[in-house]
């Protein structure tokens, strides 16, 4: 494809052809010549929008974007409903990698039921890898509208899954013919297949009336993403570091590359922050999520993290660890 904004013909047949899941929300959607997307409400709902980029890598981005995103969105409490997406590919990109793109994005907004509302796409020479950002929307009752910044001292904190999912697997497809030949193949194969735990949708829809603040484990690993409730919320925490679920896949992988888990991408994992970590932990159980109470919520200033008699403290989020693997920023 030629530098420049897409011709109008390969936007329809790569692009706008597969638009599918038409919302009562969406009074203006995509289509050719229409740059906003108009939506409307109830009196008493809040409309919710995130957006991130995907950087970090170049494989199942469109796939990536979206889960990202709309993990933001249900951490709110909110209901995704659209997304806007911008796309902007390297020169001498092919239709092809296009319509793969948007066959993973439009695949996984079927699978949510989520109309995709609008965008830009675009080949340009300011890029060298395919780049993908999505703004995503969604609507919630206002009395239902949860924020990072409302955790209380005394609060238990609860995370999800575990650690490291989305970085492990984003490495073990980029690294992978590498890791194969140093560890066993099917290990490196299971890791690669973590992606498909990267969506918590579901488990903050299923505790979000228990829950006082929701927040998704990103870029900055869990220690990053429990400095940032911690200075959202104004409170101190007291983590247990053993507590944290480590896969081994991912112990294996950051050991042979010298990189930490804990401060590892970790889209997949949800942190919640709950009165009654216990009933949090019992609900999503039923569900068939992994689900623990990792430490509390002090009203000091002190974010602890607790490993037997030894005491460290969190430090203020630096780089992720995955760009000392793989170039870029997600």
């Amino acid at each position: 494809m030629k530098v420049g904004k897409l011709p109008e013909n390969v936007l329809k047949r790569a692009v706008l052809k597969k638009t599918n899941n038409v919302r009562e929300e969406v009074l203006i959607g995509a289509s050719v010549g229409e740059d906003c997307a108009a939506l409307k409400l109830k009196e008493d709902e809040a409309l919710v929008m995130s957006t991130d980029p995907i950087t970090g890598t170049a494989k199942d981005i469109g796939k990536l974007a979206v889960y990202i995103t709309v993990n933001d969105i249900a951490c709110s409490g909110a209901e995704p409903f659209g997304i806007m997406l911008t796309i902007l590919l390297p020169d001498k990109s092919l239709e092809d990698e296009l319509r793969e793109i948007m066959s993973d994005v439009y695949d996984v907004c079927h699978e949510l039921d989520i109309q995709v509302i609008g965008g830009h796409t675009e080949v340009t020479r300011v890029v060298n890898q395919p780049l993908i950002s999505v703004t995503g929307v969604g609507k919630v009752k206002e009395g239902k509208l949860l924020r990072t910044g409302q955790i209380k001292p005394g609060m238990d904190i609860v995370m999800t899954k575990a650690i490291g999912l989305e970085g492990t697997s984003i490495i073990a497809k980029e690294r992978y013919d590498e890791l194969v030949s140093h560890f066993n193949k099917e290990m490196i194969d299971k890791a690669v297949s973590f992606d498909k735990e990267i969506l918590i949708v579901d488990e903050a829809k299923a505790v979000r009336d228990l829950a006082s603040s929701m927040h998704d484990v990103t870029e900055g690993g869990m220690f990053g993403a429990l400095w940032e409730i911690a200075e959202a919320s104004d409170v101190g925490l007291d983590i247990f570091l053993k507590k944290i679920n480590v896969r081994q896949e991912t112990i294996e992988i950051c050991e042979y590359f010298k990189i930490n888990p804990y401060k590892l991408i970790s889209s997949g994992s949800l942190l919640i922050a709950a009165e009654d970590g216990t009933e949090i932990v019992n609900v999503l159980s039923k569900q068939g999520i992994d689900a623990t109470i990792i430490g509390k919520a002090t009203d000091s200033n002190d974010r602890r993290l607790i490993n037997n008699d030894e005491i460290r403290f969190l430090e203020t989020p630096q780089k992720d660890e995955l760009y000392q693997v793989i170039g870029g920023r997600d």
